[in-house]
Parts: C-alpha cells; structure tokens; sequence
C-alpha cells in the first residue's frame, strides 16, 4: 500500500506575513508552515485540510519526486476543515489516490496514515479504527464535523491534511486533529470522513464553493442569556436556539418565523423572539442540535420546528435555503 499510494502524498509549505511588536513598533515577518495533502486526479487537483491553506499568501506543493510546484486555492469548508488546491505539473509526475468508502468502517479496521509531521516527508504510521462518529467541532468554525473517525495511528503536527487510508490503499479519511496535553501524538487522532469530502469536492468543482442548507435564519442559544435573564424575559422554556434576525424574503419569513424585537431588562436591550425547541422531531438544546440534522439535509429540503412563542408553541414547516456567508450565527 504504502508504494502505490506515497507518491500520491504531497508536501504542503505556505507562507504567510505576520506582524511582530517590538517597543515602539509592528514590524511584518514571514512565517510558515506545512502540512499534507492527497492528489486526487491528473489535473492536479489535491485534497488537505482548511488549516493548511488559512491566510495563506503563498502555497508551495512538493512531489515525492522532489519538484516543487505553486499551488492555488479551488474552494474550502471551514465547518468541515477541508479544501481543495490545484497545481500545474505534468500528468507523469502525478500519482494519484483513490477515495474509498467511509460509512463501512468498523472499530477495529487496519488503517495506514501517510503524511509529513514535522517535516519528515512521506512517513507511514499505522493503526486500526479507535471509533466512529466521533462529534467533533471545527476549530476554525465551532461547527460540528458529522462522523469523525478516530483512529491510533500516529499523527503529528504536519499530517494535517494527509490520507488515512484502509488495507486497500483507498482514502477513507483526511487527517485532521489529535487529542493531546504535550502536543504530541498520544494515540487519540481524528480524521474527517471521505463521504463528507465528497461532497465538498463535488461542490466546489460544480459551483466553486460548498453550498450549505441552512434555515435562513440567525439565532443564539438561550444558555448564553443566563438563568436570570431567562426568568426576566419570562421565557417557558430554558434551552433552544433563540432566533434574532430572519433573512428577508426566505422560506422561514414565509413559514412565520419572526425577528425578534429588543426589550428593556434594567439598563440592557436584550432580544426576545421565537425560540426552536425542536427540529424534525429531535429537541434542540445547543448549536450542535441543529447542525446534527441539516448536515444531513440538502438545500431545498423540508423540516418541521417546534417554536415556542408567547409561551406558545408552534409547529412550522420550513425550506432550507443555501446558506449565506456571514452573519452572527446563521443557522
């Protein structure tokens, strides 16, 4: 596996400007850093991870070869912590790796981890299945990555983004993050699942970005009010997204969903409007409630909200729109 496959394993380099304070002084200072990455095609298409690329000025790939080529950014998901670069080489200088299946794993699968930690080109690291569907948020987002795999073989700083592969040489996860109090690999890593690649890959090579269903609406959970502020607003209910701001002219406008207005509570405006309790029958408590169900939605599906209003509650049928960029938390 692992000479058919590490040709197929990239060297990632991106440098960055930096800004460093002195006495009197910010002064710009070029900084690196490095990580993997898996050549998917002839084209020069490579798969690695968000962190790898973020605020990069400039990318550099490395072949296992030893030539080097410029890179560009196709398209990523920061909620997935996925992207996709492109480089200009000759197809004969291209090994590529083929995505496997990753919703047939099971905890104790043989799996082989390729990638360059700490520099150390195309080193081999192997393990089984340690779980799966691990929740796992995005460290760049907060969002939840759906089915983490964990696994035990050893991944260090410069795997990111580098192939975890099963027994047949196929990519069945992007390596990605290790639980660790010393920083270095304690035998608990995370790889996010080739199926939710997929489906970024496929996106950003259909519409150059990833499209997203969202509910059209922007909200907050009600554990940041507060107990007090809860009791002050005389809300029935103490946990669910409390919605704030409804995008004009969406499916939730249309359903009934509303904005909330701003009340005075002593000296603070703070917000009050319809709080989702439950989505498609599961109760929603925190951010991730909501994440669960529509990363396994697609845009222009439907789902039924529980919304307590007025110390009512109502059930509504919403369609889910494309998720626009921006916002404070749009759901």
């Amino acid at each position: 596996v692992y000479t058919a496959t590490s040709p197929g394993v990239v060297n990632i380099t991106s440098t960055s400007t930096v800004y460093v304070q002195d006495w009197f002084n910010a002064y710009p200072r070029e900084s690196q850093g490095s990580g993997s990455g898996s050549i998917l095609d002839k084209e020069g298409r490579i798969l690695t991870n968000f962190h790898v690329v973020q605020d990069a000025e400039k990318l550099e790939v490395k072949l296992a070869n030893g030539k080097s080529y410029p890179a560009r950014v196709l398209g990523a998901d920061p909620d997935n912590d996925l992207a996709l670069i492109k480089i200009d080489a000759p197809n004969e200088n291209l090994t590529t790796i083929s995505l496997g299946i990753s919703k047939d794993l099971f905890v104790g699968q043989k799996v082989l981890a390729i990638g360059n930690p700490f520099g150390f080109d195309r080193t081999l690291t192997t393990g089984i299945v340690s779980g799966l569907a691990r929740p796992l948020k995005s460290e760049i987002t907060g969002r939840l990555i759906e089915g983490v795999i964990q696994t035990d073989a050893a991944i260090n700083p410069g795997n990111s983004g580098g192939p975890l592969l099963n027994s047949r040489g196929q990519l069945i996860g992007i390596n990605t993050m290790i639980y660790s109090p010393s920083g270095g690999s304690v035998g608990i890593g995370f790889a996010v699942p080739v199926e939710t690649a997929k489906r970024v890959i496929s996106d950003i090579q259909q519409y150059g970005r990833v499209r997203k269903p969202s509910l059209g609406v922007e909200g907050l959970p009600l554990t940041r009010f507060g107990t007090q502020l809860i009791r002050a607003l005389e809300l029935p209910v103490s946990e669910g997204i409390m919605i704030v701001k409804v995008a004009p002219g969406s499916s939730a406008e249309r359903s009934g969903l509303r904005n909330a207005q701003e009340v005075q509570v002593g000296r603070y405006l703070v917000p009050l409007g319809d709080v989702i309790t439950k989505i498609d029958g599961s109760p929603v408590t925190k951010q991730e409630d909501l994440d669960h169900v529509l990363n396994n939605k697609n845009i222009g599906d439907s789902v039924q909200l529980e919304v307590v209003r007025d110390g009512k509650r109502l059930n509504l049928t919403v369609q889910l729109m494309e998720a626009q960029r921006g916002g404070r938390q749009r759901i």
